[in-house]
C-alpha cells in the first residue's frame, strides 16, 4: 500500500550552492528552512530582482526504516524555482527545467532499509536559464526556492501510476488507469464513486487487470452535474488488488460536467455562461511564491466569494494544486496556460515549452474546473512548428478539453480551438472592447478575451479619488460591453492584485499596480465593479468621501455607487432625496452595474424653498448638472431653462448660485452627513455614511485564527485599514501600523506594516509549537487592535 510522508520540515538551507554541500562537508552561513521557502524575504517594494537570482541548495539527512526493505521510494517536489537537481549521497539522480511544475524522483537504489542518506536539493532561480520563461524581459517577478511542498512517496513493486477519469459526457465515467510494475495473474481494479457531500455510494465495479493500462467506460445515472452555482464533487477510489488484497490505493475528486467552447461563447452542461474572470499570480508580499496550503485557497475563495468572479486565468504559468483544488470545491473555472511571456527561445527551450505542456495536463487534468488549456506562449509571435505540436499533444493527453493561445496579435494564425487575444484596446473614452470579426479571421471558432486594463491605467489605493473611480470605470466599460456582445466567451480582467515586477515595468518601486486589489488583497474601489456580481455578502460602495475640496474646483464630478441590492436610497442630513436602482445606470448589458448618483436635492426645493413643481424641475437640473461638470460649462438645455426661470420666476443667477451653495457646494454652511442605504427585498442590508472625518481607528482581520500546522506550517492573512468613525477608508492615511507577536507564531515580513492609501497588511505563521498567540498592532492617532490567535500542531 502506498504512503506518503511529509517532508518540510528543518531542511538545511544555502544560498549559495557548492559541490560540498553536497557531499555532506560543513558550509558556513547555512540556515534551517521550512518549506514552502522562498530564497530570500524581499521588501514590500523599491528591491532588485537579482536579489533571488542565485544558486541554491538545501539537504535533509534521511533515517531509512527497516520496513522500507521491498518498497519503491520517490521523492516528490511540487515546485522549484527554476531547474532542480536531486542528489542522494552526492550522486545525482534527477534534472527538472520547469519551476512550475511538480516532479518525482526515484530514491529506491540509493537507500539501504536501517541505515541513512543525504538528500541534497541544488535550485537555480537565475533567470539567464535557456528554459521558459527566460530569455527576455518579463513582467513578473520569478523569485527562487523551493516553493511548494515535497513529501516522500512510498509504493510496492506493483502500484497505481496514473488514473484518469473523463468526466465530460452526461452520466457516463470514461477511466483510464495505468499500472506500473510487474502484472501477475490474480491482479484486478476495482473503482468506488462517492458522492462527497452525502458520502453515499453511487457506483462500484471490479475488472481483471490485463495489462499495464486499461481503459473502462460506465453508464452512471443519476450523477449530479459539477457547475459554478452547484460545485457537485464525487471521490473516485481506485484500488490494485491481488487475489482480494489492496495492494495500493488512490483517490481522485472527480465533477461530471460538460465544458464546450461554440463560435457565439461558453456552454457548460449545456448552458451558455458568460465568463467574468480575472487574472492571478501566485505572488505574496515579502514571500515571494511561497505560500502554504491556506494561503493558496484564500485566493480562490477571494475571488469567488468577495470579489465574485465565475473564472480564473493562472498567469503565466500552472499554479499551486491546493489553489485548483479550491476551484474545483467552489465553482471557479479556471483557464490554465504553460509558463512563459512573449519571449520564444532556440530548439532546446521549445523542446522544454512541450514537455512543460505534457507535465501541466498530466498533472491537472483531473480538476474539473479546468475549461481550457494555454498552450501557446503569452503574447508570443505565432510559431507554427512549435504550436503545432503543443496542440497535439494537448489534445492527445486530454481529448475532452479545448485548447487556447492568449495573444496580442490581430487575424494570428489559429491553431487552437479558441481565439484567446488580450485586448487593451478601451481607454476610458472609447467602446469597451473590439468586436470579434475585426481581430479573428476564424469567425466559426470561439472567441475569449483574456486582458484587459491593467497597464492602460495603473492605479494605487492612495491615488485621487477620481483616479481611482475611472479605473473602476474602465473595468465597467468592458465588462458591459462583453456583455452585449453575444459571440465573445467573455473575459478575464487584468489582474486580481497588485504585484512585484522586475525593473522594465511598473511604476519605478518594483510593483506593477495593476490590480483591482493591492498585494495584501485589500480591494480597490474597481474590484468592486466585480463584488456586486455575488450574492454571498451585502456589497454597497460609494466612490466619494463627498469632500469637495478632493474635487478640483469644488466640482463634486460623477459619484457612483457599486451594489448588489434592488435599490439605494440616499440621505441628505437625515432627509431622504431619492431611491436608485440598476435601470439608473449608463451601463445596460452586465448585471448589477455601477449606479451613477445624480440628484442631491430630491424633493427639498418644493419642501424647504415652496418652489412648484415645474420651478423645482428646472433649478434641480440645473444644479445636479452644475455640480457634475461645473458651473462654467453650458448647455442650449440649461440656457433654456435659466431663460424660462427668469421669465416666469424672475430667478436671477445669483439665486441659482446661492441655491447652489445652499444644496450642493455647502459654501459657508457646516458640514453635511450623507448617508446610503442599500436595500434588498426591502429591507436596509448595508449603510454607508459620508461625513467629516473625526476620529480615526485601526482595524484588522485574519483570514483565520486558528493556526494548524500539519504537513507543513501554517499562515494566517492580516489585513489592515485605517478608517474614519463610520468605517470609511482613509485613502490618503499613509505611514505604518506597528507590529508586536506573543506566544508560537513569527511574522512573514517586517515587524511594521506599511499602510498605503489606508489600506496594508501582514503575515504570520506558526513556528513548531501549540499555544495561544496574539498579534497587536498599533498606529499614530489609534487605539491599537490585538487579534488572539490558537496554534496546533500536529
Amino acid at each position: 500500500m502506498r504512503a506518503s510522508i511529509g517532508l518540510n520540515y528543518g531542511w538545511e538551507f544555502t544560498e549559495r550552492w557548492n559541490d560540498a554541500f553536497a557531499a555532506g562537508e560543513p558550509v558556513e552561513g547555512t540556515v534551517l528552512a521550512d518549506l514552502p521557502h522562498s530564497f530570500c524575504t524581499t521588501p514590500l517594494h523599491y528591491f532588485s530582482e537579482e536579489c533571488y537570482q542565485t544558486v541554491g541548495g538545501y539537504r535533509k539527512l534521511l533515517q531509512v526504516p527497516e520496513d522500507w526493505a521491498g518498497k519503491r521510494v520517490f521523492l516528490r517536489i511540487g515546485a522549484a524555482a527554476h531547474r532542480t537537481e536531486v542528489f542522494v549521497d552526492g550522486k545525482k539522480l534527477s534534472e527538472h527545467r520547469c519551476g512550475y511544475t511538480a516532479f518525482d524522483t526515484e530514491l529506491t537504489g540509493c537507500l539501504s532499509p536501517g541505515g541513512t542518506a543525504l538528500l541534497t536539493v541544488r535550485v537555480d532561480s537565475r533567470e539567464s536559464l535557456n528554459q521558459p520563461p527566460f530569455g527576455f524581459v518579463i513582467d513578473y517577478m520569478t523569485y527562487g526556492g523551493i516553493y511548494r511542498e515535497v513529501s516522500l512517496e512510498l509504493r510496492d513493486g506493483t502500484s497505481i501510476a496514473d488514473v484518469f477519469p473523463r468526466t465530460d459526457l452526461p452520466d457516463v465515467l470514461i477511466s483510464g488507469v495505468t499500472v506500473d510494475g510487474p502484472l501477475r495473474d490474480g491482479m484486478a481494479l476495482r473503482q468506488t464513486l462517492t458522492d462527497r457531500e452525502s458520502g453515499a455510494e453511487v457506483f462500484r465495479k471490479s475488472y481483471p487487470l490485463r495489462g499495464a493500462e486499461t481503459k473502462k467506460r460506465f453508464l452512471i445515472p443519476g450523477i449530479r452535474p459539477w457547475s459554478p452555482d452547484s460545485p457537485a464533487l464525487y471521490t473516485l477510489t481506485t484500488e490494485l488488488l491481488e487475489d482480494s488484497a489492496v495492494l495500493d490505493r488512490r483517490e481522485d475528486a472527480v465533477g461530471f460536467r460538460r465544458a464546450e467552447w461554440k463560435k457565439d461563447g461558453f456552454y457548460l452542461n449545456g448552458q451558455k455562461l458568460k465568463l467574468v474572470g480575472l487574472n492571478r499570480h501566485q505572488s505574496y508580499p515579502y514571500a515571494g511564491y511561497a505560500m502554504p496550503e491556506r494561503m493558496q485557497k484564500l485566493d480562490a475563495d477571494i475571488l469567488k466569494r468577495e470579489v465574485g468572479v465565475n473564472a480564473v486565468r493562472t498567469s503565466h504559468y500552472p499554479q499551486s494544486p491546493h489553489f485548483i483544488d479550491r476551484c474545483d470545491e467552489l465553482g471557479l473555472l479556471v483557464f490554465m496556460e504553460i509558463p512563459g511571456w512573449q519571449h520564444i527561445g532556440d530548439e532546446a527551450w521549445k523542446d522544454q515549452a512541450v514537455e512543460n505542456v505534457r507535465d501541466m495536463i498530466l498533472q491537472y487534468r483531473n480538476h474539473p474546473s479546468i475549461i481550457l488549456w494555454g498552450v501557446r506562449i503569452n503574447e508570443s509571435q505565432d510559431d507554427d512548428a512549435l504550436y503545432a505540436r503543443t496542440n497535439a499533444l494537448a489534445r492527445k493527453l486530454d481529448p475532452g478539453r479545448c485548447t487556447g493561445g492568449v495573444r496580442a496579435l490581430k487575424k494570428s494564425r489559429l491553431l487552437e480551438d479558441v481565439y484567446t487575444y488580450n485586448d487593451f484596446s478601451h481607454d476610458g473614452s472609447n467602446l469597451g472592447c473590439l468586436a470579434k470579426r475585426s481581430v479573428t479571421s476564424a469567425p466559426d471558432r470561439a472567441y475569449l478575451i483574456t486582458e484587459y486594463c491593467g497597464h492602460m491605467y495603473p492605479t494605487k489605493t492612495y491615488d485621487s479619488e477620481r483616479h481611482r473611480l475611472n479605473h473602476a470605470l474602465r473595468h465597467a466599460a468592458v465588462l458591459d460591453a462583453v456583455a452585449g456582445e453575444e459571440d465573445i466567451a467573455g473575459s478575464f480582467g487584468w489582474c486580481m492584485f497588485d504585484y512585484n515586477t522586475h525593473r522594465d515595468f511598473g511604476s519605478g518601486d518594483r510593483v506593477c499596480y495593476h490590480g483591482v486589489m493591492d498585494m495584501f488583497r485589500n480591494p480597490k474601489l474597481a474590484a468592486a465593479v466585480y463584488a456586486a456580481r455575488q450574492d454571498f455578502t451585502p456589497v454597497l460602495e460609494v466612490s466619494s468621501s463627498m469632500d469637495l475640496g478632493e474635487s478640483p474646483e469644488g466640482i463634486r464630478g460623477r459619484l457612483f455607487v457599486f451594489t448588489n441590492a434592488d435599490e439605494v436610497r440616499l440621505y441628505r442630513n437625515g432627509v431622504f432625496l431619492r431611491a436608485y436602482t440598476h435601470a439608473d445606470s449608463p451601463y445596460r448589458n452586465m448585471t448589477f452595474p455601477p449606479i451613477e448618483i445624480d440628484d442631491f436635492i430630491g424633493g427639498q426645493l418644493e419642501a424647504r424653498e415652496g418652489m412648484d413643481p415645474r420651478q423645482a424641475e428646472l433649478v434641480k437640473g440645473l444644479l445636479n448638472r452644475a455640480a457634475r461638470y461645473g458651473l462654467g460649462e453650458t448647455t442650449p438645455a440649461m440656457l433654456k431653462s435659466a431663460a424660462e426661470l427668469r421669465t416666469r420666476w424672475h430667478m436671477k443667477t445669483e439665486d441659482l448660485f446661492s441655491l447652489y451653495g445652499k444644496y450642493i457646494g455647502d459654501w459657508g454652511n457646516q458640514a453635511t452627513v450623507y448617508r446610503f442605504d442599500a436595500v434588498r427585498s426591502g429591507q436596509v442590508v448595508k449603510s454607508v455614511i459620508r461625513s467629516t472625518v473625526e476620529e480615526l481607528r485601526l482595524t484588522a482581520r485574519a483570514d483565520h485564527t486558528r493556526l494548524c500546522a500539519g504537513n507543513t506550517y501554517d499562515a494566517a492573512l492580516v489585513r489592515i485599514a485605517v478608517t474614519d468613525q463610520n468605517g470609511a477608508v482613509l485613502s490618503f492615511w499613509n505611514g505604518s501600523a506597528a507590529i508586536g507577536i506573543e506566544g508560537p507564531i513569527a511574522l512573514i515580513g517586517p515587524p511594521s506594516a506599511p499602510i498605503q492609501g489606508g489600506l496594508g497588511g501582514t503575515y504570520v505563521r506558526t513556528v513548531g509549537r501549540s499555544g495561544h498567540a496574539a498579534l497587536t498592532l498599533s498606529a499614530p492617532g489609534t487605539e491599537p487592535v490585538k487579534i488572539p490567535f490558537e496554534v496546533i500542531c500536529n
